[in-house]
């Protein structure tokens, strides 16, 4: 679903936004890591920046396909500005259950993206969400165009790879 009605962003160009919900399994989850590197593309990012997006978003709906709850689907949410990409994906968690942020695979997103951050959240407070105060695991990341990265974001994240 593509939704171009949002109010107007900073840079007077209004967000695009794609929500992509597929099933938390490893056959669907190249389908999500396509759809990033095609936005990518689309956006004029160089091959690396397209191929660092492409792994980053493989990176998270894996970490979140371990913690999902049951047969939960996955929902990724894009989200094109002039400055860059926003993505939030989530699945459906137990109550109380923490997004893993820490170990390689974290230290390695953090690496491909210039903004990373886990977070437990609702159904309610999540873009695509159902409105309901169910649970959900979210891992919202940032790739900002050369130029465009807004200052001190994503410079002093403090990361270990130590479980």
């Amino acid at each position: 679903m593509v939704d171009s009605r949002g109010t107007l962003a900073q840079d007077a160009r209004r967000p695009e936004r794609l929500e992509l919900r597929v099933p938390t399994t490893a056959t669907q989850l190249p389908a999500v890591r396509a759809m990033a590197g095609d936005l990518a593309m689309r956006m004029d990012y160089d091959l690396d920046a397209v191929e660092d997006l492409r792994l980053a978003v493989d990176e998270a709906c894996a970490t979140l396909s371990t913690i999902a709850e049951g047969d939960a689907p996955l929902t990724v949410v894009f989200e094109t500005t002039r400055a860059g990409l926003h993505i939030d994906a989530w699945v459906p968690t137990a109550d109380g259950t923490e997004v893993p942020v820490d170990g390689f695979g974290w230290a390695v997103l953090a690496a491909l993206v210039d903004a990373v951050e886990g977070r437990r959240s609702t159904q309610a407070q999540v873009p695509a969400g159902d409105g309901s105060h169910h649970a959900v695991a979210v891992i919202s990341m940032d790739k900002f165009l050369p130029g465009q990265r807004p200052a001190g974001v994503g410079s002093d994240q403090d990361l270990s790879v130590a479980r």
